[in-house]
């Protein structure tokens, strides 16, 4: 067995932080008539186009998503999972590494047969494989988790946005964020401190009721 044994101590956190990606969260919403193709919804009897109610309002998804409660509860929780994840694994690897720094001391000092030295350095072999089939697979779950997570949120918006415009009655709600789709848009016309508001008061009020 080679004196140095091929080295595992890889994280399975990627980061401690949720890389919830919020850009993808894009919310395009055709309600009440969805917009007729001649777009005549949108304008007003002398043809200006509409600005407040009934007309077209857009939200900052990225500024909506990281003032969402649900966000950072999701976020812990997630980080919660990680570091578990993340200390058990490296716990069994310590282990690991132990035994192959005891193995080696022994072989150095021919304190073992040489059948003898041949089994254990398979099973180490075998256990080295494991720990990497494990982390690959720790990092498959929270892959999985935090996709869950973004969808959970996804959902959450666009349930909450579309009884929101049941009121409100936009022909149009845009989102903008990193990657932005509105390149101008007059302040009057942003309605994410008020989407924010009622989204947080659903969630809270959902969350006491559990």
């Amino acid at each position: 067995m080679k004196k140095n044994l091929p080295a595992i101590l890889l994280s399975i956190a990627f980061s401690a932080v949720v890389s919830f990606a919020v850009a993808a969260l894009f919310l395009y919403i055709g309600l009440g008539s969805k917009v007729a193709a001649t777009g005549n919804d949108l304008l007003s009897e002398d043809g200006q186009s509409t600005i407040a109610g009934e007309g077209v309002v857009y939200v900052n998804i990225d500024s909506l998503v990281r003032g969402y409660d649900m966000y950072f509860d999701l976020q812990n929780e997630f980080e919660a999972k990680a570091k578990k994840k993340d200390g058990d694994f490296t716990a069994r690897m310590k282990k690991f590494e132990s035994d192959a720094r005891d193995f080696q001391e022994k072989v150095e000092k021919g304190l073992v047969t040489r059948s003898q030295a041949q089994q254990l350095q398979e099973g180490l072999a075998k256990r080295e494989q494991e720990l990497l089939q494990l982390r690959q697979q720790l990092q498959s779950e929270l892959q999985e988790e935090e996709s869950v997570m973004l969808r959970q949120i996804q959902n959450n918006i666009q349930t909450y946005i579309n009884e929101y415009n049941k009121d409100k009655k936009h022909s149009l709600i845009l989102s903008t964020s990193g990657s932005n789709v509105v390149l101008y848009g007059n302040p009057e016309l942003n309605i994410t401190s008020e989407v924010l508001a009622g989204l947080n008061d659903t969630y809270v009020k959902a969350r006491k009721s559990k």
